[in-house]
């Protein structure tokens, strides 16, 4: 077969450092473009971007040029860069060192897009870390609490 052929989407999530609530509703929408702009520069085409005040998810179909690691550091250096031009309120801004990415099966990225342009509401209930703790185990991963949170 002479072609390449991929097609992988992933549901990346990230939090801030320590899980500070510095994405607040000035800058959220702006935020979420921005991250889309760096996986259209990646060729990792956005599908839905969104978040809460200490975390984003990034629904994206990932390039087959590039690894899930390298996209997810090109999305955190360049916009916690950006982040820190928006004013003294972002100069502290970090995100947290780790991330999560699990696989999407095709036929659920609606699901997943819903699932992302509710997280306000959803996070009236529940929190990241429990959100997060949920992704682990729906995906059976396995895991060590003291290394997950920074």
């Amino acid at each position: 077969m002479p072609q390449s052929l991929v097609k992988n989407y992933v549901h990346i999530v990230f939090s801030t450092k320590n899980r500070a609530g510095l994405i607040d509703k000035s800058i959220a929408a702006e935020l979420y473009a921005y991250l889309a702009g760096t996986c259209r520069n990646l060729e990792s085409w956005p599908v839905e971007i969104g978040g809460h005040a200490n975390h984003v998810h990034v629904l994206c179909l990932l390039s087959r040029k590039i690894a899930l690691m390298k996209l997810v550091e090109e999305l955190k250096s360049h916009s916690s860069g950006w982040i820190k031009t928006k004013g003294l309120n972002y100069r502290n801004f970090y995100w947290q060192n780790g991330y999560g990415g699990f696989s999407v099966n095709p036929k659920r990225i609606e699901v997943v897009q819903r699932y992302i342009l509710n997280q306000e509401k959803h996070h009236r209930r529940r929190t990241f870390k429990d959100e997060y703790r949920g992704f682990m185990k729906e995906y059976n991963m396995e895991y060590d609490e003291r290394y997950v949170w920074d």
